[in-house]
């Protein structure tokens, strides 16, 4: 079907239309998992993800009169922005079909490249199809996102590149949705080493991948923030590679995800999707499976809306106890309050917000409760800051997120 050969020459093909990413080790990521840890920046992309690889191959394989007929991609926003971008570039019509709900900066970043976008259907699967009938309509060459021999070689060039920068890699930790990256990096790599592990991770709201090759029926959910792995059925000729060479698939929850995103931003100052972020959540969720080993992990993309990157930190503050939510009674009479916050002050937190509430309380008549959300270093500097208020004669209790 596919070999390592039709990898290299889509490397070749692709050479200087696509960046050559880094492939970095993460020391401190090495240090908190124990396993020696490699990440794949496919984030820097051009269009901020490694399918520009894979739309550039297939459209670098077309014929003068497909070129001519003009293309067609259906996608939730990488895909799309990956043969938008090459499309213009080379000259060729490109239609882009999305779901309603894709996120709106992959939609305006797609638009920017000048294709005809059609939001059509609740999630890709009925993209798909509006796609597919469209494309017999018009005449359009259908790129798929990733079931074709040309786009699967395309994403592969991806393991050629992690295996080129660290021969000596043992795990690699691929994202998963209809499979095309990992099974062109599974092609890639297994040649090169055979003894290499391959192992994809999917959203547990999405197990498309694991249902197809473990016969089992999990349910799906309504959706996830990993949405650019979000696919319901997993792809005929990806099943198949991802059978024979892929060591196995893990599950990793919105949790999860949603942490990880937050970690990469902090440690390595650099910005996630959610699809991009699961090979880190994988590995950090199973520590003691890597531990030892010296691991490549795939950030696969970048485009994660703003408005969902500001709730994933403010949710990952709340986590870590940075940011909590504290609760004073005190007697509702001048100053108080001001005490309240003095001590705070004092204990070198920062207060966020204060919700004063006289009528909504259990306490006798005139005395409020006060709810404070405050900016600490952490769990011991949230206990400090309660300690520093009961001392002083204000009671308080961190109240669970």
């Amino acid at each position: 079907m596919i070999t390592v050969d039709d990898v290299r020459r889509a490397a070749a093909a692709i050479r200087g239309q696509v960046l050559a990413t880094p492939c970095d080790e993460s020391r401190t990521l090495s240090a908190q998992t124990g396993a020696q840890v490699f990440l794949k920046f496919e984030n820097l992309q051009f269009t901020a993800s490694f399918k520009e690889r894979g739309a550039m191959a297939k459209l670098l394989a077309l014929t003068d009169a497909e070129r001519a007929r003009g293309v067609i991609a259906v996608s939730a926003g990488n895909h799309a922005q990956g043969v938008a971008y090459h499309a213009r570039r080379l000259g060729i019509p490109a239609v882009i079909v999305m779901p309603r709900f894709t996120p709106g900066v992959k939609v305006e970043h797609t638009a920017w490249h000048g294709p005809e976008i059609i939001l059509h259907g609740e999630n890709f699967d009925a993209a798909r199809e509006h796609g597919e009938a469209l494309a017999g309509e018009r005449g359009l060459v259908l790129i798929h996102p990733y079931d074709d021999l040309q786009v699967i070689a395309g994403q592969g060039t991806v393991g050629l590149e992690m295996l080129e920068a660290v021969p000596a890699l043992e795990v690699l930790l691929v994202p998963v949705g209809g499979g095309g990256l990992i099974s062109g990096v599974a092609v890639a790599a297994k040649a090169i080493n055979a003894g290499i592990e391959i192992v994809g991770v999917q959203s547990d709201r999405f197990p498309s991948m694991v249902n197809a090759l473990k016969q089992t029926d999990l349910p799906y959910g309504p959706s996830t923030i990993a949405d650019g792995i979000a696919v319901k059925h997993a792809g005929r000729l990806t099943r198949e590679i991802v059978a024979r060479l892929v060591t196995d698939i893990l599950l990793v929850r919105e949790g999860d995800i949603e942490e990880s995103v937050l970690a990469l931003l902090e440690v390595e100052k650099t910005i996630v999707e959610g699809a991009g972020a699961v090979g880190l959540a994988a590995l950090l969720r199973n520590r003691e499976r890597f531990a030892g080993k010296r691991v490549g992990v795939v950030l696969s993309g970048g485009n994660i809306d703003p408005l969902a990157l500001t709730e994933i930190v403010a949710r990952g503050l709340v986590r870590s106890r940075r940011l909590a939510r504290i609760r004073v009674g005190l007697r509702d009479v001048p100053g108080s309050l001001a005490a309240v916050t003095a001590i705070i002050a004092t204990a070198n937190a920062n207060i966020v917000e204060v919700h004063h509430q006289r009528a909504f309380t259990r306490l006798p008549a005139q005395n409020a409760d006060v709810e404070l959300v405050i900016q600490t270093r952490g769990p011991a500097h949230l206990q400090e800051t309660l300690d520093a208020l009961a001392r002083g004669g204000y009671p308080a209790e961190a109240v669970e997120p």
